[in-house]
């Protein structure tokens, strides 16, 4: 019984096609590699959703400032440490820490 060369041909190459994807699939670029970076992506949307909460947060907080004046002298006041005449500020030191 004789072999045609074409299927020696077809199966050399099927067995070499095979043979390449598996390597593809173990190797540094494979599904080990696409787990990790499944990964990535869910830590990174993770901290974008985090980030957007803390951009609405701001912005409220620019909203209320603009629409309330008392709110923002208060706060220029602390960031400047000011003070209107005769207002008191008091001063509180942290309770030494025992260790």
């Amino acid at each position: 019984m004789q072999v045609s060369p074409f299927k020696v041909i077809y199966s050399g190459l099927l067995l070499a096609g095979v043979a390449y994807g598996v390597m593809e699939l173990r190797g540094p670029n494979g599904i080990s590699a696409l787990m990790a970076k499944r990964q990535e992506i869910r830590q990174i949307e993770k901290e974008n959703e985090s980030l957007h909460r803390e951009v609405e947060s701001t912005r409220q907080q620019v909203e209320e400032l603009k629409n309330n004046p008392e709110k923002q002298d208060l706060e220029i006041r602390k960031g400047l440490g000011l003070m209107k005449p005769g207002e008191k500020t008091y001063i509180m030191q942290d309770a030494p820490s025992s260790k």
